[in-house]
């Protein structure tokens, strides 16, 4: 399958580009336009139907029509001179809530809008909700309808702030805004300067290491626009996906795979120009579509191992109970397959298309490199493995340490203080903090007929004894008398870790106990949602880690076709993650004293670096048992393979963390932490493990390592100087000259295998007449 697929890109690699192209900005397009219509942004609809908070979703939705996507807003009306309100400043109040209440809000259309974008022009519902006990503000309340993700509804919040200020102002009086559509307004406003740069700095990141490596800029750009292509192709499956199903997506989903697609993409194209380069300096004689063709059914072998990997890892998120979770596993694994399909078909058409104008004007291609730092660290690695396994293991194991007491934060807050934030301080000077986030009871009767506002004065009684409850509200009964609801309004912040222990502690038990028979009763809001989400992730850690960590190992068993060789990367994988999520609780939790660590961190990090660091370990694994086929001692091997792969694993290494880390300079602290954490995975998986650990304890193992079917047993295919041919050494390197004093009994030559190349003439490789082809042009894959 990899054969035909890489072989049909090779023979037409303009119709492939062309097909890719077409289907790319198509897509794209789709995606952008129709991604707003398969998004949710509530949390409680991600949480099953048993837990608390969701059945009190479900009570206001049924019985008191609360709106799925309703977004409150609160706004706050004062004196500019910071006085008292008069009695005609509250009149000036009611009358202009009124007003605004009869306005209708036209949805502004910028020139960049998508097409058929979605129209959120609407009549907002304002009325007055309290005052502050001084007299200084009142309080108004307002709600939006519509996807808060979707940049139309966040123009529209604009327009209704500007039309609010406005009929204030003529008045003399100030206003404020806050709640959860007014605090995302105002991040994105204040971060769109630095989005912008982070992402131009990412571009350049990316060119500029291609550029360094390569030499070249046709080799710098082309990787960018392919992955760009591709991204949209993954993005139009993923909403197409989600439409015929019917899923919501979580908002973060796009970012997130766009993220993904970005590092998984640069590095499969990387291991590909990598090894096509060194086989047209290898073979200078041979058509570039032949060289290409035999490139990427090598490399597709491993790539699509890797990527497979990757698809596993996310596919158990398939059997978590926490919604975003398995809308976000799907997802990310339609993505990683299509950029696998792209990486056996437009990135192999890319390199026939090309050729060797593809490094162009880089002249490496004419001469064989000197041995430089990579060859000695070879060498190095290759004859003392016992000191690189003992300097990796001691190094990890100090990051690993800081796993000693570390705590999950579920804060939410923390950054940067917006206008939204601002005024929502003000609120809480003078009123509880929970005023403008309320958390609510909902009663709910079992057939016990209609309720009476009496029946529940002794709930709403115990409710005001508990500590953290600044205000508890009249209930509220529905039209049919069927249910209640009863407002608390906390001292805390609603999105503070305070307000979640308040809320899954002391008020639960106070509802359990002050409930009258009969009736049933839950606790929603904010902080009780988000108390039920860490409960939730919790249990889905639990199951997730070891199915997750099951099937890669089954992909590497089948991949490796070996017994000792999967453990082996398993374990330093393993060990990967630990030292990661140990050096992040030593920065975040233990250096800068933050309550603990993301709760989100440890799955995104077992994900992520475990998933996309094994595929480094793929790359490394693969090549190190193809140099083993050949004679020649193991530790030979391991140093060829190293030298030729390592390049390839530093540069993509350096891409995929560089892609990361401009998570870690956003604002929000979580987004920081799951930035850095995840560069610094990458980073370890690149450099400390796959350079080092893996290939010094494969030197160690030698053939052993793949045991039960060890490389190299069989007869040798080829002559005793073709390694010397492919990986030149210095007759003073320490890894050639004991192992040369032996010499191999010369071997038969054999006929070049055209068959290998599914080209017709004239682009079938032609050997001179007399001499032996290299070993690296036998195809020994499946």
């Amino acid at each position: 399958m990899i054969r035909a697929l890489t072989g049909f890109s090779t023979r037409n690699p303009w119709k492939v580009i062309a097909v890719w192209a077409v289907l790319g900005i198509l897509l794209t397009v789709l995606s952008q336009t129709l991604i707003y219509r398969v998004t949710q942004t509530q949390t409680a609809d991600f949480l099953p139907k048993s837990y608390d908070s969701a059945a009190a979703m479900k009570i206001a939705q049924d019985r008191f029509g609360t709106k799925p996507d309703a977004n409150p807003v609160t706004v706050l009306v004062a004196r500019a001179d910071g006085g008292a309100l008069t009695a005609a400043d509250r009149q000036q109040i009611g009358d202009g809530a009124k007003r605004l209440s009869r306005l209708k809000v036209t949805m502004p259309k910028p020139k960049d809008a998508a097409p058929l974008q979605r129209d959120y022009s609407q009549i907002p519902q304002v009325s007055p909700a309290m005052a502050a006990p001084d007299g200084t503000f009142e309080l108004l309340s307002a709600n939006l309808t519509g996807n808060p993700a979707d940049p139309g509804l966040e123009n529209t919040y604009r327009a209704f702030r500007d039309n609010t200020r406005a009929e204030f102002a003529a008045q003399g009086l100030r206003t404020g805004f806050t709640g959860a559509l007014a605090d995302q307004v105002d991040s994105a406003d204040d971060g769109k300067t630095l989005a912008t740069v982070v992402g131009a700095c990412s571009a350049a990141l990316i060119v500029l290491l291609h550029v360094l490596v390569f030499r070249s800029v046709l080799a710098a750009l082309l990787p960018l626009i392919s992955v760009a292509l591709i991204s949209g192709v993954a993005g139009g499956a993923v909403v197409g996906t989600a439409l015929l199903t019917g899923i919501k997506l979580d908002p973060s989903v796009p970012g997130l795979i766009g993220v993904v697609l970005l590092g998984i993409g640069i590095d499969y194209f990387l291991f590909l120009m990598f090894r096509f380069r060194e086989q047209l300096r290898a073979h200078p004689e041979r058509h570039h579509r032949a060289t290409a063709a035999e490139v990427s059914h090598k490399v597709g072998t491993a790539v699509t191992s890797a990527a497979l990997t990757i698809v596993a890892a996310f596919a158990t998120l398939g059997v978590a109970s926490f919604g975003q979770f398995r809308v976000l596993g799907p997802a990310v694994a339609i993505s990683v397959l299509v950029m696998l399909l792209a990486s056996l078909t437009l990135m192999p058409a890319v390199l026939a298309a090309c050729g060797r104008k593809l490094f162009w004007p880089s002249r490496a291609l004419k001469a064989e490199p000197r041995d430089g730092a990579t060859a000695r660290f070879a060498d190095l690695v290759a004859r003392r493995p016992v000191v690189m396994v003992l300097a990796s293991l001691a190094l990890l194991g100090a990051l690993a340490g800081g796993l000693a007491g570390i705590k999950m934060d579920y804060g939410l807050g923390g950054g940067p203080r917006t206008a939204s934030q601002t005024t929502a301080a003000e609120i809480s000077r003078a009123l509880p903090a929970g005023v403008a986030d309320p958390t609510s009871v909902y009663v709910e009767t079992k057939g016990a007929g209609p309720l009476s506002p009496g029946a529940l004065d002794g709930l709403a009684q115990g409710l005001t004894r508990v500590t953290g409850v600044g205000q508890v509200a009249k209930p509220v009964l529905s039209e049919d008398r069927q249910a209640a609801r009863i407002d608390l309004f906390l001292t805390a912040d609603s999105q503070s870790q305070q307000a979640r222990g308040l809320v899954s502690g002391p008020i639960r038990s106070a509802v359990a106990q002050s409930t009258p028979a009969g009736l049933s009763a839950h606790v929603g809001g904010t902080p009780a949602v988000f108390a039920d989400v860490s409960t939730a992730v919790d249990r889905d850690l639990r199951l997730v880690f070891p199915v997750a960590a099951a099937l890669i190992g089954v992909i590497l068993l089948l991949l490796l076709r070996s017994l000792l060789a999967p453990v082996v990367l398993m374990l330093s994988v393993g060990l990967g993650f630990a030292a990661t999520l140990g050096a992040a609780a030593l920065l975040f939790q233990h250096g800068m004293g933050k309550p603990g660590v993301n709760f989100m961190l440890p799955l995104v990090l077992f994900l992520f670096v475990v998933a996309l660091g094994t595929d480094y370990n793929i790359l490394i694994s693969d090549r190190i048992r193809e140099e083993m086929e050949h004679p020649g001692p193991p530790r030979a091997a391991v140093a060829r393979a190293l030298r030729h792969t390592a390049p390839a694993i530093a540069t993509a290494g350096l891409v995929l963390a560089g892609s990361f880390a401009s998570l870690a300079v956003t604002p929000q602290p979580s987004t920081q932490q799951i930035g850095f954490a995840t560069a610094l995975g990458i980073l370890l998986s690149a450099f400390l493990l796959s350079v080092v650990l893996v290939p010094a304890l494969a030197a160690l193992l030698g053939r052993g390592l793949w045991w039960p079917l060890r490389p190299g047993r069989s007869t040798a295919r080829t002559a005793p100087g073709h390694h010397r041919a492919e990986a030149p050494q210095s007759p003073q390197s320490p890894l050639s000259q004991p192992w040369s004093q032996s010499p191999t009994p010369p071997q038969p030559q054999p006929q070049p295998d055209h068959h290998t190349y599914p080209y017709p003439q004239p682009y079938a490789p032609q050997e001179e007449q007399g001499a032996a082809p290299s070993w690296t042009g036998s195809s020994h894959h499946p």
